[in-house]
Parts: structure tokens; sequence; C-alpha cells
């Protein structure tokens, strides 16, 4: 049986430990620089949240979202920034019962949509997106400020 929560602080290394895995499967590992104690003060702050899946206590996959507005909709939003589920719990309804509990939240907190980014190459990703009724927004690029680009235009 498949049980969900909404994290706590306390699950930021959890958290951490499942971005670590993500990034290996996205084969970005080295875009991980995440520790428990940044995650921490992302929960605490309310900056980010996160749900888990544990099958019988043991945790087996998360999402990790945070809230952003709309200037094109005038609404706030769900933004999906992380899902991972572990390759021998796929395929059993435990990332569709981690997107239906994102949807409900999203639902109840008034927000008017949940958008997430999924890599091209991730076909199984896609098709499991699809099946939801996601559909892709095909037509934008994302673009990104970081690092030195970030501090040298800031000057």
């Amino acid at each position: 049986m498949t049980a969900l929560c909404l994290a706590t602080p306390n699950h930021a290394g959890l958290i951490v430990d499942f971005m670590h895995k993500l990034g290996e499967f996205q084969k970005m590992s080295s875009a991980i620089t995440v520790t428990t104690e940044k995650m921490e003060k992302l929960l605490q702050n309310k900056d980010g949240e996160a749900v888990l899946a544990f099958a019988d206590g043991t945790p087996v996959a998360f999402a990790y979202f945070c809230k952003h507005s709309s200037a094109f909709i005038g609404y706030t939003c769900l933004y999906i920034d992380a899902f991972y589920v572990e390759e021998e719990f796929r395929k059993q309804g435990i990332g569709r019962q981690i997107m239906q509990f994102l949807a409900k939240l999203c639902k109840e907190r008034g927000y008017a949509r949940m958008e997430w980014g999924c890599l091209d190459w991730n076909t199984d990703a896609w098709d499991f997106y699809t099946n939801l009724g996601s559909v892709p927004f095909e037509i934008l690029t994302i673009h990104r400020l970081s690092g030195d680009s970030l501090e040298k235009l800031s000057q």
C-alpha cells in the first residue's frame, strides 16, 4: 500500500537523496548541488514543498513543487520542479497518485493550473503526462541566468 504525505523540514535529507537519484537518471548529476541544509531552509520558509510516497513505510517517490503566478492568466499556479519514482516502483500507479494529490492540492488552494518540464528524450514520462491529459507547451524554450552570468548582469 502506498501512503502520501507532505514533507516537513525533517524530510530534507530524504528529498536531497531523491534529487541525487533524479540527477543520475536525467544524466545531470553535476547539476544537483542542493544540500540538506539548503533544502531544510526552503521547506521551513515555504519557498518550496514536497510530497512523498511510501510503500509499506519505505520512501519510493517524491515531487518537489512551489507556487508561482502567471501574469498571462492572472492566477497562481503550481510548478513541479522535480518528480521521481524509484525504478522498481514505476508503472504501479504511484506517479499518478502523486499527480492526483498535487491536482487536488492545486484545486484546494485555488490555483489555476499545474506546470512542469520534461526532458525531450524521456518518452516514458511524455507518455505518462499525456495520458494524464497534459498538453506540452512546445513553442517555448526556458532560458536560465545563474552563477557568473547572473552576477555580471547584476553589476
